[in-house]
């Protein structure tokens, strides 16, 4: 697949220009109205001196707006930053000021918070608001760029930057993971390959953060480049989850597990409105067993686990529809994607050796935005070709399942949302009676996992908990603010003074009776 993702949208919208492509209730989009309207917001983009490469971040909830303004970027060629709408302004302003953000999409719902950033990113010189006022301080408004009003620039190349996605280590600083049109054009066809994605009938409930690699590809990407349909929403409930899958027919639903936990809670009546949904996908942490089993056993529909990091489009891994199903398994590669288990120095292991899971293919990133060093240090070099190392600790069976045992470093996933522990405790340590921090993640049935705070304090500078988690509030986005956070008298170091973080793990096994 070597055409850039706006020629493959287009030849889509060509063949099948009245289907359906975006259920925004009450609206419905059509290819044709999709295609028109991210044309007129492409040529507004590029009227207002957009240049091919310029990167534009898109702070946006979930919904056509989205979708339109992601096509819209990238036909213009320049570059997709999608936001975190978690994250704090001054996180936002790090990433904005990074990557040399020029143009913002803020939607209302973001509006203070999208200012409050811009006064610390002075990069950004266009600001477009969605949905806004007319008396709102932006530069132009999002509802008059719909129609067409000029030609389009020339469509980028596929190896062009198409998005950068905000991703980091356990250090917390932010990095930008660049993947091109190739990358993602080659991971969308690789899903809706093994996943059998019929364009008549397939409709795609997205309630997953669309900013966030996985709802990005697999609930944007993937059934628009193969004309199928997408049903935005917006909440966390599962209330409102059902209703649009009984509403709109949805027929493959993407979750996260602490979501499938959740939707356990819907009684029988609710649950006979997914009739209409043929397969469930879950991947951005492990998938209890528990859950998938007693899901699987009220709804009758099966959950497919995969997994993939954002640097690799981000899919590498899922359990097909059809054939072996192995619970507790991200599943084989998918098509085009080689994976292996290798030791510290890169060398391949034996089937069953636990490893880092490593893995090549036309879908990962070419690297990160303007950090050399961390891009060559996230590849293990081989005679036959780089390979990514991802991070996670896993094994491979002898059919070639892969199974992911832990992180190896200290990375939490809450939700599956990134927790980096040492963004936390910097945020604690600005309060004036806080000594000391140390964050580890805790291990929960609804969540996945919970961020656990262990801070000693200055002397004469008495404070409790709820006053730190206040503070936290305003320092941290919403998945950042430690569900606990205990007052020690110290913290346990080794020789060399360093804080030994898997003994607060385990005093926390010992209280919850592990």
């Amino acid at each position: 697949m070597s055409d850039p993702i706006p020629s493959l949208f287009r030849a889509v919208a060509a063949r099948w220009p009245e289907a359906r492509a975006v259920l925004d209730a009450p609206r419905v989009w059509t290819y044709r109205e999709l295609d028109r309207a991210s044309d007129g917001v492409a040529a507004g983009l590029a009227e207002r001196g957009v240049a091919p490469g310029e990167r534009v971040a898109l702070y946006c909830p979930n919904g056509a707006e989205f979708v339109i303004c992601y096509l819209a970027v990238l036909k213009c060629g320049a570059v997709v930053v999608p936001i975190n709408l978690l994250q704090s302004p001054p996180a936002v302003a790090f990433m904005l000021e990074d990557c040399g953000v020029t143009v913002l999409f803020q939607h209302a719902q973001v509006a203070d918070a999208a200012a409050a950033a811009c006064a610390q990113a002075p990069t950004v010189r266009l600001r477009i608001g969605i949905g806004l006022p007319d008396s709102d301080p932006v530069d132009a408004h999002l509802e008059t760029m719909l129609e067409p009003a000029a030609a389009l620039p020339e469509a980028p190349g596929a190896d062009a930057d198409a998005v950068i996605l905000y991703t980091s280590g356990t250090t917390g600083r932010p990095k930008g993971a660049v993947l091109t049109h190739r990358n993602l054009a080659a991971n969308a066809r690789a899903v809706a390959e093994v996943l059998a994605f019929d364009p008549a009938s397939d409709r795609v409930l997205v309630v997953l953060p669309m900013f966030h690699a996985f709802a990005g590809t697999v609930g944007i990407l993937t059934p628009l480049l193969c004309g199928a349909a997408l049903i935005p929403v917006t909440r966390f409930d599962p209330q409102v989850i059902t209703k649009g899958i009984g509403d709109q027919g949805a027929t493959v639903f993407l979750g996260v597990p602490s979501l499938y936990t959740v939707l356990l809670r819907l009684d029988d009546a609710a649950i006979a409105r997914w009739r209409s949904v043929r397969l469930c996908i879950s991947g951005g942490a492990a998938l209890p067993l528990a859950t998938l089993r007693e899901f699987e056993r009220r709804f009758g529909i099966p959950i497919l686990e995969g997994d993939g990091p954002t640097e690799c489009g981000p899919v590498t891994c899922v359990n097909p529809p059809t054939g072996p199903r192995k619970p507790g398994s991200v599943g084989p590669p998918i098509p085009g994607v080689a994976m292996r288990i290798a030791d510290a120095e890169g060398r391949t292991l034996e089937d069953g050796a636990h490893g880092e899971v490593c893995v090549r293919g036309p879908s990962v990133m070419r690297g990160y935005w303007n950090l050399p060093e961390e891009t060559a240090a996230s590849f293990h070099a081989d005679p036959t070709g780089p390979w990514f190392r991802t991070g996670d600790l896993g094994y491979r069976d002898a059919d070639g399942w892969f199974y992911l045992v832990d992180r190896i470093k200290d990375l939490i996933i809450c939700n599956g949302m990134n927790v980096y522990p040492r963004v936390v405790e910097e945020a604690l340590v600005r309060h004036p009676a806080v000594a000391e921090a140390a964050v580890v993640g805790e291990p929960h049935p609804v969540h996945g996992e919970i961020p656990v705070a262990h801070v000693t304090l200055l002397p004469d500078q008495p404070v409790d908990a709820a006053s730190l988690k206040h503070w936290c509030r305003e320092q941290l986005g919403r998945h950042e603010i430690p569900r606990r956070i205990e007052v020690v008298t110290a913290l346990p170091r080794n020789a060399a003074g360093k804080i030994l973080k898997r003994e607060l793990r385990r005093s926390g096994e010992i209280e919850r009776g592990v």
